[in-house]
């Protein structure tokens, strides 16, 4: 008998290093993992996939991360928990991730062993 995923999680990301060591590290702790590679379907595959949460890279190709969130805030999915991905780690950039309206923050690259727990915590609502 297979266990049920503990939740289902969609990865933004286009990066396919990172999108990998996501998809392990999540899968590891038995999360059902979605991914997209840029923001295009990003509303259809969150109506289809219904995740607990989104994990989102701010730079993106196309529409960028904040562009993206906008989207999701404005649909009937606008209160879904989303987490900004980011590279960015300069003085400010947390707070304006969260004044966009991003429900936490986790900077690139990631520390493969606290990952899992902001996961959770993001999934809890405990960031």
């Amino acid at each position: 008998m297979k266990a049920e995923p503990m939740a289902t999680i969609l990865i933004v990301e286009d990066s396919p290093d990172n999108m990998k060591l996501f998809r392990t590290l999540l899968r590891l702790r038995k999360y059902e993992v979605v991914e997209l590679t840029s923001g295009d379907g990003l509303l259809p595959t969150i109506e289809s996939a219904q995740p607990a949460l989104v994990l989102m890279d701010i730079q993106l190709p196309g529409k960028d991360g904040f562009a993206l969130l906008g989207e999701i805030r404005a649909s009937p999915h606008g209160t879904m928990k989303v987490i900004a991905l980011t590279a960015h780690a300069m003085a400010g950039d947390r707070e304006r991730a969260l004044e966009a309206g991003f429900d936490g923050y986790i900077t690139k690259p990631i520390d493969i062993r606290t990952f899992p727990e902001q996961v959770a915590r993001a999934l809890t609502g405990t960031t």
